[in-house]
């Protein structure tokens, strides 16, 4: 069920910074979560980055803007957000867990050099016939397709190797 209203909570990012951190105060709001100032500018920082940040991505760059928030409150508000519906986190082998402030459906290429992530819309990939999970006893909310290989700058760089081939 939470997938359900996770899709009605944030459409892709469109707008101004200000207009998209209106709307997810609001949601915040609707879900009866505070708004308090350190959420607040977690959101701004997730909502300013185009990349998907790690918690301690997220701790670095609230340190610059904020002072007195700790890591532990940072990982704490992420899995609030995510709870909520409000965050994405993205997973990849061998990697720290990412926030991704898109919670509409889409996919990721995920650089096997660098860890880097990018958002990636192919309408065909949400149109994939999925196999019935129900025989394992599985019941799928959503999905999306992680893409692995090479980003543009890793392949340009001839001296790149997968993470898992480096020694």
């Amino acid at each position: 069920m939470r997938q359900d209203r996770k899709r009605d909570i944030i459409p892709r990012p469109m707008g101004s910074l200000g207009t998209r951190l209106a709307e997810l105060e609001k949601r915040c709001q609707d879900l009866g979560l505070p708004v308090t100032i350190q959420r607040r500018t977690i959101l701004e920082v997730l909502l300013s980055r185009d990349d998907h940040p790690t918690a301690d991505d997220v701790a670095a760059d609230l340190a610059s803007r904020v002072d007195g928030i700790s890591r532990a409150t940072v990982y704490r508000t992420l899995e609030t957000l995510v709870a909520n519906g409000l965050l994405l986190r993205v997973c990849h082998h061998g990697a720290a867990a990412r926030y991704d402030i898109r919670t509409d459906r889409h996919h990721h290429l995920v650089c096997d050099a660098c860890g880097g992530m990018t958002d990636f819309e192919e309408s065909g990939l949400n149109e994939l016939s999925l196999p019935n999970f129900a025989r394992a006893g599985f019941c799928v909310r959503d999905f999306s397709v992680h893409v692995r290989g090479l980003c543009k700058k890793c392949v340009r760089d001839p001296s790149t190797k997968p993470r898992n081939e480096k020694e």
